[in-house]
């Protein structure tokens, strides 16, 4: 007779994460030529653009080789345009420093609180809007979570503790398994919820360790996955993406509206019908944070809400994304 639940019961042999995240491709001109875009080579930024660049190898294994405007490359290759100084986007566009509460905790919204759990990423987003975050300085891990633990015991209108970074996941589970621990205490706190690209870039982390400790964590958990494109599934993901929810996971996705990536119909339909297939609900559709560097992947407001309108006619209303943007000093999100 078997027993045990279904995450338990499965066994995952895939390699090392640690070992993939090592051998991250971290030289452009070594992407370029994996890609078979050599030729390239004399339009990258000098130092990267002041954002070291780093992207997985089963990543870059999705991309079209010999394809410049492949929507997977240009999310993570260096561009001279990222060295522009452009009116209206600064080194923090949310509003994070202000919002610091305790070491690596930042506490924008009523119920919830957020974790800096994490520096690291398997992956540099190129739009990534913490890009010149100051990790060093904020990082909630440190300490075995002592204050960000302190802090939220002392809130009991804390309900949601977010996990962010940089990538949670990057932290060994041990690690992760030192927060929940301490989080047995504060019977206030009922969801665990996690942000992390690793599953889609890195499915190797979602390994037996991953899935015995996250079925354990007694919250309502929920899993928030950050894909852009449909190009960025694979078997692998699909496999990592089955695990979470195996796991008792809700998986919810939010995607950032990119020119050049994802700005049309088409593709962002495709995007929603492949994390359904996958069992991953379509969540947010950001309108780009305006950090530094990123100017130009920004889409404008009106050519967003006609894209929505187009997928709302496409597909049923559940697989249809909420257009957001984050404003600083805002209570939540705001909807466009």
């Amino acid at each position: 007779m078997i027993t045990g639940s279904p995450a338990s019961r499965l066994s995952h042999a895939a390699p090392d994460w640690r070992a993939a995240w090592r051998d991250a491709v971290t030289d452009p001109l070594e992407l370029l030529s994996m890609v078979g875009l050599p030729h390239l080579a004399a339009a990258l930024p000098a130092d990267d653009a002041g954002f070291a660049m780093r992207v997985p190898r089963g990543f870059v294994a999705r991309m079209t080789h010999g394809d410049a405007r492949d929507p997977l490359l240009l999310q993570v290759l260096p561009q001279l345009a990222e060295a522009e100084d452009v009116p209206g986007f600064s080194r923090d566009a949310v509003g994070d420093l202000a919002a610091r509460d305790a070491q690596g905790l930042l506490h924008k919204y009523q119920g919830r609180a957020l974790l800096i759990a994490s520096g690291s990423c398997a992956v540099n987003c190129r739009y990534c809007f913490r890009r010149h975050f100051p990790y060093g300085e904020e990082i909630a891990a440190a300490g075995a979570w002592r204050l960000a633990l302190a802090h939220v015991a002392a809130d009991t209108s804390i309900e949601e503790l977010i996990l962010s970074g940089g990538d949670p996941l990057s932290l060994a589970t041990g690690k992760l398994a030192e927060l929940t621990d301490g989080l047995s205490a504060l019977p206030h706190v009922r969801r665990l919820r996690i942000h992390t690209r690793l599953p889609v870039v890195l499915p190797e982390r979602i390994d037996d360790a991953f899935t015995q400790w996250l079925e354990a964590v007694p919250l309502q958990k929920v899993v928030v996955l950050h894909a852009n494109h449909a190009n960025e599934f694979d078997g692998d993901v699909d496999d990592a993406c089955r695990r979470l929810r195996d796991a008792g996971a809700t998986l919810l996705n939010q995607s950032v509206l990119l020119a050049g990536v994802n700005d049309d119909a088409e593709t962002l339909s495709a995007l929603s019908e492949r994390l359904f297939a996958t069992g991953v609900l379509p969540y947010y559709l950001h309108q780009l944070d305006r950090v530094q560097g990123a100017a130009h992947f920004e889409v404008d407001d009106a050519r967003a809400l006609a894209l929505v309108q187009a997928m709302r006619e496409r597909l049923p209303g559940y697989l249809v994304p909420r257009l957001v943007r984050e404003e600083q000093g805002e209570p939540s999100k705001t909807p466009l």
